[in-house]
């Protein structure tokens, strides 16, 4: 049997989704991202879980897009699915499964507690964005990079833009500069930087204990609300720029360049 991507555990009324992709610094394959839709959507139907704690193993909490994937052609290692679909479509495909995802967090009626230390790029950023409260520890790096790939942040900006100022927006989302656990806490990202992030998650969760089920999902209700409005009024236009970018020349050149180790050709 396949070892899956994300690992599932519930103990003390806590469901535990273990980001768990060593080979590919857990980028968002569209296997870990079925996997992790599914983590949320047993936590949610549990009545025993009462929070859910989204974390990692390994030294980057999620690298992005998978690129490999991301940049493939259809068929490329499987000539049945040469045909199977066109470009525009697999990209439309992957964009409406972030999508998907991120609501599919906001939306639970339980919070979701971010324990990471670790690198976060990209989509990635979009996970940290949609929890509910994000411990950070010492080892954290940030990072909004598509630009720099011929992309831009389209989906995630969706759960990243509400928690950032507006001119930490302009500055990270056109640089790809890193910064780390602190600078994301006093931008909004992050909800508390910690050397040990297992204690500090640890102590949350005790507080979460001890709110009723019904005032969890209320109380979480009131302060996703604004987030999901904006959400669906934008979720369908961004998931069309962000297939129409990956399915772009100048996105696959920047995607080809990265996995190359090599300089794009627009830049300098």
């Amino acid at each position: 049997m396949t070892d899956p991507y994300v690992q599932y555990r519930v103990a003390d009324g806590v469901a535990t989704l273990t980001l768990d992709s060593p080979h590919n610094r857990n980028a968002m394959s569209t296997r870990l991202v079925t996997e992790l839709r599914q983590g949320l959507a047993d936590a949610a139907a549990d009545p025993a879980v009462r929070a859910v704690a989204l974390t990692h193993t390994g030294g980057t909490f999620c690298a992005g897009a998978d690129l490999t994937e991301a940049s493939a052609a259809p068929g490329d290692g499987d000539p049945a699915a040469a045909d199977a679909a066109a470009p525009a479509a697999l990209a439309a495909g992957r964009a409406r499964s972030m999508v998907e995802l991120l609501r599919a967090i906001i939306e639970l009626p339980k919070p979701v507690v971010g324990r990471i230390d670790g690198h976060v790029r990209a989509g990635g950023m979009g996970l940290v964005g949609a929890c509910d409260i994000v411990i950070a520890g010492p080892s954290c790096t940030f990072a909004l990079t598509e630009a720099r790939l011929g992309l831009a942040a389209s989906i995630i900006s969706l759960t990243v833009l509400p928690r950032l100022t507006s001119r930490a927006a302009g500055r990270y989302f056109l640089t790809g500069e890193k910064f780390g656990p602190q600078e994301a806490a006093g931008l909004g990202l992050v909800t508390i930087t910690a050397d040990n992030t297992a204690e500090a998650t640890t102590a949350i969760l005790e507080q979460l204990r001890l709110a009723s089920p019904q005032g969890l999902a209320e109380s979480k209700a009131l302060t996703t609300a604004a987030i999901l409005a904006e959400f669906d009024r934008s979720a369908d236009s961004l998931a069309a720029q962000s297939a129409r970018l990956f399915g772009s020349k100048e996105s696959l050149e920047g995607m080809k360049a990265f996995l190359q180790k090599r300089r794009p050709s627009w830049a300098r």
